[in-house]
């Protein structure tokens, strides 16, 4: 991505444009500029695109209120504001945003080209309502993301809520004394995301110090060694914080010293905690830095998507991080590790409500692994079902013997059955499901393959979800320790009878995807175990979709759903970004080996 990033410290860049920021913003109140403003506001009354300067203006259908509301007079009439709005829109870049989707090169054209020439009543409007666009962008961006997740994935269904005039909350900002602290306000405030930014910073001054040394290939390095590359060691994990600084005897041996810090970046890193420097460890070290900032700023769009409108109580499943958390007025108290669906089978991206519990399930087999799990099965062993105590259920509940069915000629479309497990320890479900009924038919269930919880990388099922120790959970979830205490559970277990438990109040269930995590003290890359995080990159980078989730003035979609602003066929016009050119797509984000290890 070749996008012009420029950065002013406050004084400088206030030296610097102060002539022409006041000659911006000198129109008086007698001084209107009403026949081009007005001519613009006719123009946005109009279908779209929308172009100013070149540039395609997304916010189009809401200016004409906000500019009504104003009296038809121009917004950004101090120097300060205009100032102030450039160096947020440079600021952008430290959120993982980039400053040219909020018009920085024309804007900064605009303004270098009248250092000494008066600005036309015609550019002063150009001016006023490009900043006037990036502003509702940029505020627009920073609480919600700039890429449409819907667009990525069909299974989205988190709406963005609006909960106030977006309008009249930016004229207020204009007008008010700090547009820092407009924007601030729709900056996530959670910890994760605090963390990734810094880590964004951290990695970005690693890259432009010429990042990190690469370790060559070679046999596995085991502590106690001494090897060369033991030096290069040493200095990659000081530079991402894995090892301090210190001076050591002999920088090829193998210390214990070293041997912890390998230990510390294989756990950041999803990798067994060895303290063997493999190759897959060794392929992790060698990820460039340039590749690592792509992660941490895709999951901090990530970030942004959710963490505007989180509830207090709900359940997450960290899906490329294997585990599920119960939050509590937005705070883990209960975390475990999970299972999740295989690279072909997804576990899908999607918030519903948990509303019961079910001790002891029995289990249908869903069609698709009828398909292609069970009857190539049964085609080579017909006693498959009954050695895993299964039964087939005809349309009047009655039993068929599986001797009495010809699987060499059944097929998807041709067997009126239904195949059940009957409950107990082998049951595919364990003995707990927790059910928020969806689509997908995709739920949080116990397992008998407790092993499988000790692997690092745990993508072993249909699309359902495994958690461990899940009878913790369901005592947190019930509540209520005088009936649904962990003892009477378990005997509820011991009856082997199917019992449905509802919630006395349905809680939220979210299924989301982070491929960098952070706590108090670390930053945590994880598998990219179905490969979102590319096509995620190339959006960020990438022209400007849906922008505004909130109806403009008098508008009304077709169907009721909330309104997009969406860019022309093809996206932003190529005047939009002059003289830079198009960003490159991007085929891999990082031939990490994390995944396999």
């Amino acid at each position: 991505m070749n996008a012009i990033h420029v950065k002013f410290p406050s004084m400088i860049l206030l030296l610097w444009f102060w002539p022409l920021l006041t000659a911006a913003a000198t129109a008086t109140l007698a001084e209107r500029v009403d026949d081009p403003l007005c001519g613009r506001i006719e123009q946005f009354s109009q279908s779209g695109p929308w172009v100013i300067q070149g540039a395609v203006v997304t916010s189009g259908p809401l200016l004409p209120e906000l500019y009504r509301r104003n009296g038809l007079l121009p917004l950004w009439r101090q120097p300060l504001k205009i100032g102030e709005m450039m160096q947020l829109i440079a600021r952008s870049w430290d959120e993982g945003l980039i400053p040219e989707d909020y018009h920085q090169t024309i804007l900064m054209h605009l303004l270098r080209r009248h250092r000494t020439e008066p600005m036309t009543h015609c550019e002063r409007v150009d001016l006023d309502l490009l900043l006037s666009d990036a502003l509702l962008r940029l505020g627009f961006h920073l609480r919600y993301g700039k890429v449409n997740p819907k667009s990525l994935d069909p299974n989205w269904n988190l709406q963005h809520l609006v909960e106030e005039d977006p309008l009249r909350s930016m004229q207020h900002a204009i007008e008010a004394d700090s547009l820092n602290d407009y924007l601030r306000q729709f900056i996530p405030t959670q910890l994760i995301y605090e963390r990734l930014k810094q880590a964004l910073a951290q990695y970005r001054a690693i890259a432009a110090h010429g990042g990190w040394p690469e370790i060559p290939g070679g046999e596995s390095i085991e502590p106690g060694d001494h090897d060369f590359r033991l030096a290069l060691i040493r200095g990659r994990l000081q530079l991402s914080g894995d090892l301090e600084e210190a001076p050591v005897a002999d920088p090829h041996q193998y210390d214990r010293q070293l041997v912890e810090a390998v230990r510390r970046f294989q756990r950041r890193h999803s990798l067994e905690a060895d303290g063997v420097v493999g190759r897959k460890t060794r392929a992790a070290m060698n990820v460039p830095v340039s590749k690592r900032i792509a992660q941490i700023r895709v999951n901090l769009e990530r970030a942004r998507w959710v963490f505007s409108q989180l509830p207090d109580d709900f359940v997450l499943v960290d899906i490329a991080g294997f585990k599920a958390t119960l939050f509590r007025e937005r705070a883990p108290v209960w975390e475990a590790a999970v299972q999740v669906g295989t690279p072909l089978r997804e576990t899908p991206i999607f918030r519903d409500l948990l509303e019961y519990l079910v001790f002891n399930p029995s289990w249908t087999v869903p069609p698709v692994i009828f398909k292609n799990d069970i009857l190539p099965e049964l085609r080579k062993n017909p006693d498959y079902l009954r050695e895993r105590r299964m039964r087939i259920i005809d349309t009047l509940g009655g039993e068929v013997e599986s001797a009495t069915i010809d699987w060499q000629r059944v097929g998807e479309h041709n067997f009126p059955y239904l195949i059940r497990q009957d409950p107990g320890p082998h049951n595919a479900l364990g003995r707990i499901k927790f059910m928020f009924p969806n689509k997908h038919s995709v739920y949080l269930h116990d397992t008998p393959n407790k092993s499988g919880f000790r692997r690092q990388n745990r993508t072993f099922s249909s699309g359902c979800i495994r958690v461990d120790r899940p009878f913790e959970l369901a005592e947190l979830l019930l509540n209520d320790p005088t009936k649904w205490s962990s003892e009477k559970i378990a005997q509820v277990i011991d009856t082997g009878e199917t019992l449905h438990i509802p919630l006395k109040r349905r809680l939220p269930v979210l299924l989301l995807y982070w491929t960098v995590a952070a706590d108090e003290s670390a930053l945590f890359f994880r598998p990219d175990i179905y490969q979102r995080d590319v096509e995620l990159l190339n959006a960020l980078n990438g022209d400007l979709e849906s922008v505004l989730p909130f109806l403009p003035p008098n508008a009304v979609s077709h169907d009721g759903s909330p309104w997009f602003l969406t860019a022309p066929p093809g996206g932003i016009l190529p005047g939009d970004r002059p003289n830079l050119p198009p960003a490159p797509t991007i085929t891999t984000l990082a031939s990490d080996p994390t995944v396999t290890r």
